[in-house]
């Protein structure tokens, strides 16, 4: 996948990814309690990949894969099932 993230902005419930291929994704930030739990300058502090999206003080990651197959963060799931 060619496809990558060039811009990431907030609303009050979701964050938009601008996509390198002209799409414009909207992500609810209830998928990602670290992101919708964050304050706005957390939120800001994030870095551009080509596979996705990072924010180190947080420890999230949000690849352009899951967020166009509309994955939410899966930590959760992982832990339940460890």
């Amino acid at each position: 996948m060619n496809i990558s993230p060039k811009r990431v902005t907030f609303d009050e419930d979701s964050f938009w990814v601008e996509l390198s291929d002209g799409r414009t994704i909207g992500v609810p930030l209830a998928w990602y309690p670290r992101l919708l739990n964050a304050t706005p300058g957390q939120l800001a502090d994030y870095e551009l990949s080509p596979r996705g999206i990072h924010w180190d003080a947080l420890d999230e990651d949000v690849s352009v894969e899951g967020i166009l197959a509309g994955r939410g963060d899966i930590t959760r799931h992982r832990q339940a099932v460890a």
